[in-house]
């Protein structure tokens, strides 16, 4: 272990606060918490100052810390070789045609699409999912013909009751 008097630089402070901010993303401290703590760690000079910090948090810590204490070190030996490279590769494993291959779903939500379906009726929710084609068709029947403007805010129902795909057509996110 360092000792605690050792200054520390611009990139021991940053890799606290980095640190810091993935333990408040997982929940493990509150917003308050995390501003004061950030503040604490960029106003740092010392490892001493930055320990307390991480105190009653569990790993990661900073790197520059140390190593972990021996209770969280494996306690199993790692094989001295590696794989056999002359070993035979394993058997694939066969596809069943009953099983369906899973479709990622589009980074675009549904109930967005529906909701700008309904509260724009022009077609803008097409637009969010990338089917220009059907938005562009949407708008002319919207603003040529008064009754176009139903087929929007019913396509909107649609979209949010069973949603619907993307221009590439991947199921839009729940």
């Amino acid at each position: 272990m360092e000792s605690d008097a050792l200054r520390i630089g611009t990139a021991e402070r940053e890799e606290a606060a980095r640190l810091l901010a993935d333990h408040f993303g997982m929940g493990r401290i509150t917003p308050d918490e995390y501003e004061t703590r950030v503040t604490d760690a960029y106003a740092a000079a010392t490892l001493g100052e930055l320990r307390p910090l991480f105190r009653d948090l569990p790993h990661p810590h900073p790197g520059f810390f140390g190593p972990p204490p021996a209770y969280a070190q494996p306690t199993t030996q790692l094989p001295m070789y590696g794989p056999d490279p002359y070993a035979p590769p394993p058997a694939p494993v066969p596809y069943a045609p009953s099983m369906p291959m899973p479709v990622p779903y589009s980074h675009r939500s549904r109930t967005v699409a529906g909701v700008l379906q309904i509260l724009l009726p022009f077609g803008i929710g097409r637009f969010y999912t990338g089917q220009t084609t059907l938005g562009v068709l949407q708008l002319f029947a919207t603003f040529c013909t008064g009754v176009g403007v139903l087929w929007p805010i019913i396509d909107g129902i649609v979209i949010l009751a069973n949603g619907g795909t993307d221009a590439e057509g991947r199921p839009l996110r729940p």
